[in-house]
């Protein structure tokens, strides 16, 4: 009997750390136990993750929080951004930066940029519905080490940001009411920092398919702390993803796994959300139905009260777990 555990046991280990060849195919893949997970970078490009990969802790040092750039984009310069330096007041004064506009915060993932398609995509869709000031956060320094090490680094850039968003209200003034901060992957993460260190004063948070791998278990995710309302959207959750709730309100479009209508992989799933996001913020059309439970959400067989998915409306609240269909091509 002994013998067959063993056995068993070793099969396991093999299964978990078994290389996996195929490009985005992440159907290998074991929640807490494989080693191995295919990854997008900021380009949609699959790249092989090893979980268990030692953390840099010499880059992880020199390319913390402290090397985040803040890039600022208005209707005046919709195109050309225009750099932000915490600490620095001139930097403010002499931009397009007005107090009294909505204040949009984006950050992207693991491998990304501030050149990051998602960038683009969300703010236009925020700069074609309203006048505000939307700043992409640019964390490549840290986004662009192996990802456990980024992972570690999430805490470091999210309570950098969230530094400068206290430094930028009191120094160019503003309302808290005023502040929505997106994020996807890890960024999801990095925005729930940034946000609890900021007090929870933003008054929406949104995590954009939370990372999953690593963050099961920890205490830096994204959570309902991090704002006064709290949104998540999984599309590619028990993967890249994480599945379970993370927000006052959690959505799960097309059961908010992979594969999402229109997609052949696991990165494509997980990047749908950003897709969804930035068409909500433009069409507001995406309605959630309330689910009884996980299960329901799943299996998208949730009936109850509606609540829209996304957009970017800072005086939206809700609670509870919703789910919905989507389309497979923009706006979806």
């Amino acid at each position: 009997m002994k013998l067959i555990v063993v056995f068993a046991a070793f099969v396991a280990w093999c299964a978990g750390s078994a290389i996996p060849l195929v490009p985005g195919d992440n159907s290998h893949y074991v929640e807490g136990e494989s080693r191995y997970i295919w990854m997008p970078d900021g380009d949609g490009n699959s790249k092989l993750v090893d979980l268990q990969e030692p953390v840099d802790h010499a880059l992880l040092n020199s390319r913390n929080g402290a090397n985040n750039a803040y890039w600022l984009y208005t209707r005046s310069n919709p195109n050309n951004p225009q750099v932000i330096v915490n600490g620095n007041a001139n930097t403010i004064w002499n931009s397009n930066y007005v107090a009294s506009r909505p204040l949009k915060i984006i950050v992207h993932g693991w491998n990304g940029s501030g050149n990051s398609g998602l960038n683009n995509a969300i703010t236009s869709a925020f700069l074609a519905v309203q006048d505000a000031n939307v700043i992409v956060v640019d964390w490549r320094a840290l986004a662009g080490s192996n990802y456990v090490t980024a992972v570690n680094g999430v805490p470091s850039v999210g309570q950098f940001l969230g530094n400068f968003i206290v430094w930028l209200r009191n120094t160019a003034g503003g309302v808290w009411t005023n502040v929505h901060l997106v994020g996807f992957s890890l960024g999801a993460h990095i925005v729930g920092v940034a946000g609890r260190t900021a007090g929870g004063r933003p008054v929406r948070v949104t995590g954009l398919d939370p990372a999953g791998p690593l963050w099961q278990t920890n205490s830096n995710a994204i959570n309902r702390n991090s704002g006064v309302y709290v949104e998540c959207i999984h599309t590619d959750g028990g993967l890249l993803g994480i599945f379970n709730p993370c927000g006052d309100a959690d959505f799960y479009p097309n059961g908010g796994r992979n594969v999402q209508p229109g997609c052949g992989d696991s990165s494509c799933s997980h990047e749908r959300a950003h897709d969804l996001f930035a068409s909500s913020v433009r069409t507001n059309h995406f309605v959630g139905r309330l689910c009884g439970n996980l299960n329901q959400a799943q299996n998208n067989q949730c009936s109850g009260s509606t609540l829209n998915m996304g957009n970017g409306i800072v005086t939206k609240r809700g609670s509870g777990l919703y789910g919905l269909t989507t389309g497979g091509w923009w706006p979806y």
